[in-house]
């Protein structure tokens, strides 16, 4: 086996890290433009970004050339309900245009709902902690559903709830910057509500694009989780970093925190207790596919005994200062599919790398398409084994506004000079656009 022959090769990015025109057409205020001033390094902002919103076809005509069959995108909610309750037709239009341009390019939309780009006036409700915020994003899926469905068939109402519970509300590097003592009740407390209100909002996004949609929808929704690898490939070791990876505890790291309530309706107890049996029923609304973000496993070193021991003095890392961890994606997807026997997407896998412009004009980055052959070979690895791998979205196609890092993390296939906006395709970009052009079969460079 190989990788299919619909495969769906592509890359992936988020509205806030590219988009810039941040207060244009009358987009309202986000709470990453409102809060995170002084949080920031360097203390840049989304304000402009990759300024995407001002050049999303020459952006299109980047993803022709690299030849990418699927591009998955969010929507800045802020941008399509400035104010509670008004819809903003020129935010609208802005993804029309881009959905329209990207099938007209051949290439597939994948739509994600909440890329971490929260409404002003819905944080002022109380964001991911208030009782109104399920119903709030069922109003937006509706209105984006409404209008974008007619192109888009793949859908995700949400990405990584993992990452913005956790840094926005628990870890406090992100908006809304709460910070809670690790493993105390407030830090229960916090991962329940959120949990139980994202869930809510995934379910009734889920239930309105299956109503709604009008091309046939596929729902999934873009995860990343903790992943533990085994030491060998022995039956004990593997089933050890399993139970390990799936662990039942009040932790919002661990995938089937999120995804045992959506695919089996079951949970944790101190989550199913705040639960309804018809709001189990409502999140109990099994997905098509699901995605999965990855940069690098967590294998700590436990210790002398050398059980699930991954990372050692010296272990290779990205500029982010994340081990990397070449098994990651073959383990992961197998770990997932085996628990959920439901067809797997790779949402996001990148690499952050300390890249310039040398003196030839040329942006040479072998350490990423070093990270990007050994990462591919792994998940080949998956689907060579029978698991059905849908797709892989390289993180990213653009540097970009890295969160609370600012623009000087670079993840990107192409490279982006701030100053002047100008994009320059890497040697990545080239390594991969052969990569997609044999299948995954060619990955030398």
């Amino acid at each position: 086996m190989t990788f299919s022959d619909d495969f769906l090769w592509g890359a992936a990015t988020a509205a806030y890290q590219i988009e810039g025109a941040y207060d244009e057409d009358g987009k309202g205020l986000g709470f990453w433009d409102v809060l995170s001033p002084g949080h920031v390094d360097h203390g840049d902002t989304g304000n402009i970004a990759c300024d995407h919103y001002h050049r999303s076809k020459e952006d299109i005509e980047l993803m022709k050339k690299l030849g990418i069959k699927a591009y998955r995108f969010s929507v800045s909610w802020p941008r399509i309900i400035p104010s509670e309750g008004r819809i903003n037709e020129k935010g609208l239009n802005f993804y029309k245009d881009l959905v329209t341009d990207l099938t007209e390019a051949g290439i597939t939309p994948l739509c994600t709902l909440y890329h971490w780009d929260l409404p002003m006036w819905a944080y002022e409700k109380g964001g991911w902690l208030g009782k109104s915020i399920s119903d709030d994003f069922a109003e937006f899926a509706k209105v984006v559903v409404q209008a974008l469905s007619d192109k888009v068939s793949y859908w995700m109402p949400f990405n990584e709830p993992t990452s913005f519970i956790g840094e926005g509300y628990l870890h406090g590097t992100h908006p809304p910057y709460i910070k809670a003592e690790s493993g105390s009740d407030e830090e229960h407390e916090i991962v329940l509500k959120t949990t139980r209100n994202v869930l809510l909002a995934h379910g009734k996004a889920a239930k309105i694009i299956r109503e709604n949609a009008k091309l046939s929808p596929k729902i999934g929704i873009a995860t990343d989780s903790m992943l533990y690898m085994p030491d060998s490939d022995s039956i004990e070791d593997v089933e050890k970093a399993k139970n390990k990876t799936f662990k039942e505890e009040i932790v919002h790291y661990h995938l089937n925190w999120w995804l045992d309530p959506i695919m089996k309706g079951t949970g944790h107890p101190a989550l199913m207790s705040m639960l309804s049996d018809d709001e189990i029923d409502l999140i109990h609304n099994p997905l098509d596919f699901i995605g999965w973000n990855c940069y690098a496993a967590n294998n700590y070193n436990d210790g002398p005994d050398g059980t699930m021991s991954y990372y050692w003095p010296g272990i290779p890392r990205t500029d982010m200062g994340w081990p990397i961890t070449p098994d990651a994606l073959y383990w992961g997807v197998k770990f997932i599919y085996e628990r959920y026997k439901t067809p797997v997407m790779i949402t996001e896998n990148g690499f952050a790398n300390v890249d310039f412009v040398m003196d030839d004009g040329h942006v040479h980055d072998p350490q990423r398409i070093q990270y990007l052959k050994w990462y591919i070979s792994g998940l080949k690895r998956a689907a060579d084994e029978g698991c059905p791998v849908l797709g892989y979205m390289v993180w990213s196609l653009l540097d970009n506004f890295e969160w609370a890092f600012g623009l000087s993390k670079r993840f990107g296939l192409t490279y982006i000079n701030y100053l002047t906006e100008e994009r320059i395709p890497k040697d990545s970009f080239y390594w991969y656009k052969k990569v997609i052009e044999t299948n995954g079969e060619d990955l030398s460079f």
